[in-house]
């Protein structure tokens, strides 16, 4: 395999879609292909795109543009696209840009990766790769971590049966399909044998696993926290409605199951969530947060909401600013309302301005600081457990989160010791706050 051409991939998107990123190199590392993290020296570039929203396009379609210039000026010999955005314009994007040699569905990768394969070696390929349809709810094949060997993410089902006015995730990824119990479990376990200390639990609706087959996500979350090993599970994109209340005990008593729970409410005014197609009311909302603050004493609420929705008012963005301060919302993200083709909010008079629209998302954000400094500042003095996820650098300060932390969306925790080993699990005192609000501690 000397001097073999070296292919890369670049990875845009959400959690679930980095699984996908995993499974596609997997999938060309059984084709016997040489991967680098370097997208600068390689050969083919395979380019993993995200549709969710219009800022996350232009991401895609940016990504997109740069590698074809570099294949025009000779640095690159093959430039592959696959993904949502493939997934949602199909032969459309192709059109688009012809000079991509391969567009792929949302599929198993494997034909993906045998004309990545075939590209490589100079032969020619279609230009054009169909998916056989809506992934089944079975195995994951095998994945390349991305993620450093602290955790992996672990993907419960796939699609979502919503209907909310906002977003274009069904008509991409389809009807909800849980896993069954055995798969979930069997990926798990191989993912505890090679030394992962954290199952980050991901799935388009997370609170809909097993409804299909008359269970509950809380059935697997025991499950999951009850294999061998020294483990966690965090539990990430709960749907606040018809929420499996039999969790709270598993997040508040099992010492395997993190007192952290990620529950996307969007908003918290009834006319905006009406609006969206969200099931119930921000009184409902309201309730539900609160009910899960007091059924789990020490529970870490990450929550994400959708500023500029079509008819929000200030009132409404006020009754959601009121709602992060009441309850100490500090992990929390503010995303600006961007129509979306095929969407039914598509349709609607767009009457709020971007720059009201960013205005708003950004006095949420400011309220979110506010809270936050205080939670983070409420920890000075205080012994937390920091999951490693960095070894330490020039800085001697290694890098790992909280409990309270999930990775890539939360804050960081620093802390003072080059001793420790990615993956460990460190008693720590907090000794002091950043100006990103991220803890700086000395090793217990």
């Amino acid at each position: 395999m000397k001097n073999a051409p070296l292919v890369s991939l670049i990875h845009l998107g959400c959690a679930r879609n980095l699984i996908d990123s995993e499974l596609i190199l997997g999938r060309m590392a059984e084709e016997g292909l040489v991967i680098t993290d370097d997208p600068e020296s390689a050969h083919t570039v395979v380019l993993n795109t995200c549709s969710f929203i219009g800022p996350a396009r232009e991401e895609s379609y940016g990504a997109i543009n740069d590698l074809i210039e570099r294949k025009r000026a000779g640095e690159l010999k093959g430039v592959v696209v696959a993904g949502c955005l493939v997934q949602r314009y199909k032969q459309r994007l192709a059109e688009d840009f012809p000079e991509v040699d391969v567009f792929a569905e949302i599929s198993d990768y494997r034909a993906l990766a045998n004309n990545v394969a075939s590209l490589v070696r100079g032969e020619r390929v279609p230009s054009y790769l169909e998916g056989p349809g809506l992934r089944p709810p079975e195995r994951d094949g095998a994945r390349l971590l991305a993620t450093p060997g602290s955790y992996a993410y672990l993907r419960i089902s796939h699609g979502c049966d919503h209907t909310c006015s906002f977003c274009a995730i069904p008509s991409i990824r389809g009807p909800h399909r849980s896993k069954r119990p055995s798969v979930v479990l069997e990926e798990a376990t191989e993912l505890i044998a090679a030394g992962v200390s954290e199952l980050v639990l991901v799935a388009e609706d997370a609170t809909a696993w097993g409804r299909d087959f008359q269970m509950e996500l809380p059935d697997l979350v025991e499950a999951l926290a009850d294999l061998d090993g020294d483990h966690r599970v965090r539990v990430m994109y709960a749907y606040p409605n018809r929420f499996p209340w039999r969790l709270t005990e598993l997040l508040a008593d099992h010492p395997r199951v993190l007192p952290y729970l990620d529950i996307p409410i969007q908003h918290a005014a009834t006319p905006v969530l009406r609006s969206m197609g969200r099931a119930g009311s921000g009184d409902q909302v309201r309730r539900t947060l609160e009910r899960l603050l007091e059924s789990v004493p020490g529970l870490m609420l990450r929550t994400t909401v959708l500023l500029g929705f079509p008819g929000e008012t200030d009132e409404d963005v006020e009754q959601l600013a009121q709602l992060v301060r009441d309850l100490r919302l500090s992990r929390l993200g503010a995303f600006t309302y961007s129509p979306e083709e095929g969407t039914s909010g598509f349709e609607l008079d767009h009457d709020v301005p971007a720059a009201v629209a960013k205005e708003r998302a950004r006095y949420i954000l400011e309220v979110r600081d506010e809270v936050l400094e205080q939670v983070q500042a409420s920890w000075v003095g205080e012994e937390v457990e920091v999951l490693v996820d960095e070894d330490a650098g020039e800085s001697g300060l290694l890098v790992g989160r909280s409990v309270w932390d999930a990775p890539e969306v939360d804050l960081r925790t620093f802390v003072r010791d080059g001793e420790a080993q990615v993956g460990d699990r460190l008693r720590a005192r907090v000794t002091e706050v950043s100006d990103e609000f991220e803890w700086i501690c000395d090793r217990v």
